[in-house]
C-alpha cells in the first residue's frame, strides 16, 4: 500500500482523489481544483495494488473491468482526468518505467507491430468485427468510427461528422467522374458522401467482413451500388489507377515496418496528377510504443505514428507534400460524445456483452479521449500529390470548397 500511496502522493496535487484500501484504512490526495474533478476510489482486495504497481496501465484497467477497483465518488472519466491532468503532455512525466523494462517493451512492441496481411485480417476482425448493434449505441448514424470536425466546439456530433467529411473532400479536389479508392472504407459513409457530393466513383476497400456486408447494404439501398463498390481486400492487393486516395482511420493499423510499402503501393495506384489524403491518429513526440491495455483488449496490431515516421515513410516515393494540418482537440471533443452515449446504452451494452465489456468499452474511451485532451495524441491529414501542380498555391481552395459542399 505504501508504493501506491507514494505514486498517488506524487501524482495528484490540483484535483482531490479518496482512496479506500482493502483493509479499510482510507487516504485522501491532492487539494481541490474547480478545473478537475473530485474521484473516490476503492480496492476490494490486497492483490490488487500489487498487480497495479507492477503493472500500472493494464493492472488499473484489469481491476476496473474486473470490478476490484470501484468508483465510488465520479466515474471511470472522471479518475483518468484527474491522473492526466495533474500529468499533461507538454510538461513531461516522471513516471517512466526503468530502462531496461522500457527497453524490452519497445522490442516486443515492434515485433508486434510487423503487421502481415494474414495477421491484419485477424487484428481487424478483433475491433471492428463486434456487433453492429454496438456501434448503433454510440457512433453518429453514418457510423464515422474516427476523429470529427468541430468548427464550433458546441456542434453536434451529427454535425461536426459531416463537417469531417466536407473538410477531407475539400482536399481531395473532387470532380464528377474520378475514381477514387477508399483504403479502409469502415462502413462506407466516406464513398457513399463523396459520390454523392461529388459523382466521383468510389471503389472502398475493408478487412472487415461485417464492414463490408453493411457498406454494400447501404450503396445498394442508395441505389449507387455501381458507382460505389466495396471489397474485402488488403490495399496491398489493389490494382488499377485512380485520381484519388483517400484513407481515414486506417493507418494506425499498418505498422511501421510497412509504411514505406504503404505510400510506394499509394503513389504506384495515383494517377500523374492525383492527390491523396491520409488522416490518421499521431502522437506529438517521437515514435514510441502502444500501451499493453490497447494492444490486448481494443486495437492488436495497433500503433499511432510519430510525424516523422509518417514523412519517413512517404520519403523517397517522390510524393509531394502538399499540406499537412494538425487536429489538436478535436477528437477529445468528438470521444466525448461517444463516452456519453454509451453511458446512456449501458442497459443495452450489457445486455449484448456483460458488465465486463461495459466497463472495459469505458475505460477505453474514456482513455482515449484524455490522450487527445491532455496527453500527446493529436490527428494528422497529410495531403501527398504526384504533380507539384496537382494543388492549388495557397489554401484558400479548402475554405471555398467546404462552403459548398455544406450547402
Amino acid at each position: 500500500m505504501a508504493l501506491i500511496d507514494r505514486f498517488f502522493t506524487a501524482q495528484v496535487k490540483r484535483g482531490q482523489l479518496t482512496v479506500t484500501h482493502a483493509d479499510g484504512i482510507t487516504r485522501t490526495f491532492g487539494t481541490p481544483d474547480p478545473t478537475l474533478p473530485d474521484v473516490a476510489i476503492r480496492f476490494t482486495d490486497r492483490a490488487v495494488v500489487g498487480r497495479i504497481a507492477r503493472h500500472p496501465a493494464l493492472g488499473a484497467a484489469e481491476a476496473f473491468m474486473d470490478g476490484r477497483l470501484v468508483i465510488d465518488r465520479g466515474d471511470i472519466r472522471d479518475l483518468v482526468n484527474l491522473l492526466k491532468g495533474n500529468s499533461p503532455w507538454e510538461r513531461g512525466s516522471t513516471l517512466r518505467p526503468a530502462a531496461p523494462i522500457r527497453l524490452f517493451g519497445q522490442v516486443i512492441h515492434r515485433l508486434d507491430r510487423i503487421n502481415m496481411a494474414r495477421r491484419s485480417k485477424r487484428n481487424v476482425a478483433h475491433h471492428y468485427d463486434l456487433s453492429d448493434r454496438l456501434y448503433d449505441l454510440f457512433l453518429d448514424a453514418d457510423r464515422q468510427y474516427s476523429c470529427a470536425y468541430f468548427t464550433d466546439p458546441a456542434n453536434t456530433l451529427e454535425q461536426a461528422q459531416a463537417d469531417k467529411k466536407a473538410h477531407i473532400a475539400a482536399k481531395l479536389l473532387l470532380k464528377p467522374g474520378m475514381k477514387v479508392l477508399d483504403i479502409g472504407c469502415g462502413w462506407g459513409g466516406m464513398a457513399l458522401y463523396l459520390h454523392a457530393k461529388t459523382g466521383a466513383e468510389v471503389l472502398g476497400v475493408t478487412l472487415s467482413e461485417e464492414q463490408l456486408k453493411v457498406a454494400r447494404r447501404r450503396a445498394q439501398e442508395a441505389g449507387v451500388a455501381d458507382k460505389v463498390r466495396f471489397e474485402l481486400i488488403d490495399y496491398r492487393a489493389v490494382t488499377g489507377i485512380f485520381d484519388r486516395i483517400v484513407s481515414v482511420g486506417m493507418f494506425e493499423h499498418v505498422g511501421p515496418a510497412h509504411y514505406g510499402a504503404f505510400f510506394r503501393q499509394c503513389r504506384d495506384l495515383l494517377a500523374d496528377d492525383g492527390v491523396m489524403l491520409l488522416h490518421t491518429i499521431g502522437r506529438m513526440g517521437g515514435p514510441g510504443v502502444t500501451d499493453t491495455f490497447t494492444t490486448k483488449y481494443i486495437f492488436p496490431g495497433g500503433y499511432n505514428p510519430a510525424l516523422s515516421e509518417i514523412v519517413r515513410g512517404y520519403e523517397g516515393t517522390k510524393l509531394f507534400p502538399t499540406d499537412i494540418e494538425v487536429l489538436r482537440l478535436h477528437y477529445a471533443l468528438t470521444i466525448d460524445e461517444w463516452y456519453d452515449r454509451t453511458v446512456a446504452a449501458k442497459e443495452q451494452i450489457v445486455a449484448l456483452y456483460d458488465e465486463r465489456f461495459y466497463r472495459l468499452w469505458t475505460f477505453y474511451l474514456a482513455g482515449a479521449a484524455a490522450a487527445f485532451r491532455t496527453g500527446g495524441m493529436v490527428n494528422y491529414q497529410v495531403q501527398l500529390s504526384k504533380s507539384r501542380l496537382a494543388v492549388p498555391l495557397t489554401r484558400d481552395y479548402i475554405a471555398d470548397a467546404e462552403r459548398v459542399l455544406r450547402e
